[in-house]
């Protein structure tokens, strides 16, 4: 038998506004825990919430970025449900009027084709508290502090078929969120969570098999697991006979399996009625375009503009643009150097595994673009050669100095004295006349291939600064002088 996943996936994503979205309460993070919930995060008798005009903004931006429907009037609801870190008792959210309807966004997977995933819907809504399990031995901990921070729960259609397609689908909602500065998108403080709504069918067949709801997966590699895990899960009860129960499920990464929270809710469970404290927001069209000529250049645009304006491919366009700080490096390296797929390759070769390797972010980068565009001058004026720019590179890493500052202080410099050169390569071949005898000797064809050998000598005898394309050139017109 042949098995489809059919996923479609819940976003959750916090808004970088500096207060909540009822109240005047910070949102910044890392606050000690409980100082940052105040009386109208806790639904106290007698206040009263008042709407957050910014979270409004950015939602109705994040709809823009989509191609979606912007909502003129939307509604808040409260959604019922007790949980310890839900001061209230209720949530207030969004149900029948969103801010954000339909939209699309394409994604782009790594065998280069492409797909369009559509959005449902995206709404407003307050975040809960956070429960704390691991430092109060056998009990937990509730920190308020999240409560009420603005939220927009994005909802896609089922419309992904697999784990990567679902992670390509979460990248590049952080990519567009992040451009448009509406959150940090930082998924290891919560900024970005997701839930994936995963389920498996018979390949050929029309109807949706019965789902389960995976919670709050915080990286781009555990909702990819998660789904993989999950969905082998289901078709082994297929397969051997069973069914698959509808509800909420944990992913434990530690030991890479899911296991059930509790049996899945459906509307009714929640008794959802409209708000009383809170009217309908409407907003205007003029406010609406308005903030269309006001977004920024997002990730495909960038990418099509790095095809066009700097010739690169669509592979290093798409890959430098995935992130805004990342593009934004690329670009200052590209116009401060002049050569632009030179910026590109040093950023995803040499720059992509020293961040790789000490585990930092582009905008925790110890070599800034300015620096890796001096390096590319020096390689681009042949003051130094490809193998010894990453000599400078790695000491530029370790806090040296630019490129300059390191050639100068290592003597690093490149050969290019045509007259050091050529006696270097008289010396090598003085040296080896049984290689130059089979030089001489050899077919055509063989004698490229040959000329490595002497190459290696020139440039041992050179200790790596001889100019490699200078060595080529002088080596050649000796060597075939002899014949």
């Amino acid at each position: 038998m042949e098995w489809e996943i059919v996923i479609g996936l819940e976003v959750h994503v916090q808004l970088a506004t500096k207060s909540k979205l009822f109240s005047g309460a910070s949102t910044q993070f890392g606050a000690a825990p409980n100082t940052q919930a105040c009386a109208i995060d806790l639904a106290m008798p007698g206040t009263l919430p008042v709407p957050n005009e910014e979270a409004f903004r950015f939602a109705a931006m994040f709809g823009l970025a989509m191609n979606a429907e912007i909502g003129r009037r939307s509604v808040f609801e409260r959604k019922n449900y007790f949980y310890p870190d839900l001061p209230k008792g209720y949530q207030t959210t969004q149900l029948a009027e969103p801010i954000v309807g339909p939209g699309e966004i394409e994604i782009h997977l790594e065998d280069g084709s492409s797909k369009t995933v559509r959005l449902h819907h995206a709404h407003l809504e307050e975040d809960a508290g956070k429960s704390l399990h691991e430092d109060f031995h056998g009990m937990s901990g509730i920190d308020l502090n999240r409560a009420g921070t603005p939220l927009i729960e994005i909802v896609s259609e089922p419309d992904m078929r697999s784990a990567a397609e679902a992670v390509a689908y979460l990248k590049k909602i952080h990519s567009i969120v992040t451009y448009l500065g509406i959150s940090d998108g930082d998924m290891s403080q919560g900024s970005m969570r997701c839930d994936a709504n995963v389920s498996v069918r018979l390949k050929g067949e029309e109807k949706l098999g019965t789902r389960t709801e995976l919670k709050n997966i915080n990286s781009f590699r555990f909702v990819e697991r998660a789904i993989k895990v999950e969905a082998e899960r289901q078709i082994d009860i297929l397969e051997d006979g069973g069914s698959i129960v509808q509800e909420t499920r944990l992913y434990d990464a530690d030991k890479n399996e899911t296991r059930s929270m509790r049996s899945k809710e459906v509307a009714n469970d929640y008794r959802y009625f409209p708000c009383p404290d809170l009217l309908p927001v409407v907003l205007t069209d003029d406010y609406v375009e308005k903030l269309r000529t006001e977004l920024p250049e997002l990730p495909d645009a960038k990418a099509a503009r790095f095809r066009d304006e700097y010739k690169l491919s669509a592979y290093d366009a798409d890959l430098l643009t995935q992130e805004r700080a990342s593009a934004d490096y690329f670009e200052t390296a590209a116009k401060k150097s002049g050569e632009a797929k030179l910026a590109a390759n040093w950023m995803t070769g040499e720059l992509a595994a020293l961040l790789n390797r000490e585990e930092l972010s582009i905008e925790q980068s110890p070599v800034s673009a300015e620096q890796l565009a001096g390096l590319i001058l020096r390689i681009k004026d042949n003051t130094i050669s490809s193998k010894i720019a990453k000599q400078v590179f790695d000491a530029m890493a370790k806090g040296e100095g630019d490129a300059d500052q390191v050639i100068e202080k290592r003597g690093l410099k490149q050969v290019s004295d045509t007259g050091a050169i050529e006696k270097m390569v008289d010396d090598v071949i003085a040296a080896n006349a049984a290689q130059v005898e089979n030089y001489r000797s050899a077919d055509e064809a063989k004698r490229p291939k040959m000329m490595g050998f002497f190459v290696g000598q020139i440039m041992k005898a050179s200790k790596g600064q001889g100019n490699p394309q200078l060595i080529n050139k002088i080596l050649k017109e000796k060597l075939d002088a002899l014949l």
